[in-house]
């Protein structure tokens, strides 16, 4: 009996889809964003006092292309008000490629960052419902 409590419990390990995407948004778009913020006396927007990632589902969508993704959304805090889908996106998980929204279009996250980066065609968007009779 004593043995088996010393093994960690399997489920333990295990994290949700929804804790995998947030986990890799924070390490691969909010901590990235903090760290290249300029001085608060440029003529860009105030940096925010926060920043939060919402998970928007709890279960993966498949894209045109039949892969998984997860939608999120950044917030941002200034002064005491949250505003809420400042940045939005969505994130693969089996490669853990990250994605934003910026008009109609998607981006490789990195865009955010600084890097010239061309949209991505047909991620984060949902496949249509199939037709089956």
């Amino acid at each position: 009996m004593l043995a088996l409590s010393c093994v960690p419990s399997l489920a333990l390990a295990d994290e949700s889809l929804a804790q995998w995407a947030e986990r890799r948004v924070t390490d691969g778009l909010l901590k990235p964003l903090a760290n290249v913020e300029g001085s608060r006396f440029s003529r860009s927007r105030p940096m925010p006092h926060a920043r939060r990632v919402r998970v928007l589902q709890t279960t993966a969508t498949l894209d045109k292309r039949g892969r998984p993704f997860v939608p999120f959304a950044l917030d941002v805090l200034y002064g005491t008000e949250w505003h809420e889908n400042d940045i939005v996106g969505c994130a693969y998980r089996e490669s853990g490629a990250l994605y934003v929204k910026r008009g109609d279009q998607y981006r490789p996250a990195a865009f955010l960052l600084g890097k010239n980066l061309d949209p991505v065609a047909g991620v984060c968007e949902a496949a249509p419902p199939s037709t089956r009779s």
